[in-house]
């Protein structure tokens, strides 16, 4: 069953942009040439966006190939199919990789365990309950990643869905 999906890159170092490229090429198995542009929120940086269809768990295997390069911040988003939930995973230097699986209506969906472990954290008094909650929602990865969202004058603009 596949599935479509968007990498954004939203910024590394020009040095480190050929290895995103033969990283992704990797993992699709095709040749793939990104639309490198400047990144106004991090000079020096360079930032670019990718529209994909492969086999559902393909977001994985590209935040995977991608993780672990310091300097790189980037998301990956799948969509749902009928075989699969969609997701989300972002990435940042000083955050690490964060990941999400989404409903059908762009929701993440939080499994039970999590909601378990985040509830006994809080009442061991660890720490509250709505900072578990954001972690499990994202916004700290949100909060640093979105001054990068914003594309350079004449980019192309493609926001990532938030329910309210």
């Amino acid at each position: 069953m596949t599935t479509r999906g968007v990498l954004y890159v939203h910024s590394a170092p020009r040095a480190l942009c050929p290895h995103v490229e033969w990283a992704v090429a990797g993992v699709l198995g095709v040749r793939v040439q990104l639309d490198w542009i400047r990144q106004p929120a991090s000079p020096g940086t360079w930032r670019a966006e990718f529209s994909w269809q492969a086999q559902s768990g393909t977001a994985s295997k590209l935040a995977s190939a991608l993780r672990g390069w310091e300097m790189l911040r980037f998301e990956v988003t799948a969509e749902p199919s009928a075989a699969a939930e969609g997701e989300r995973y972002s990435a940042t230097p000083a955050l690490g990789i964060y990941h999400a699986v989404t409903g059908i209506h762009g929701d993440i969906l939080i499994p039970e365990d999590r909601l378990r472990a985040a509830l006994a954290r809080s009442a061991r008094g660890e720490t509250d309950l709505a900072t578990e909650v954001a972690t499990l929602l994202g916004k700290p990865w949100d909060d640093e990643l979105e001054p990068f969202r914003y594309a350079g004058e004449g980019a192309p603009v493609r926001w990532l869905h938030q329910v309210v």
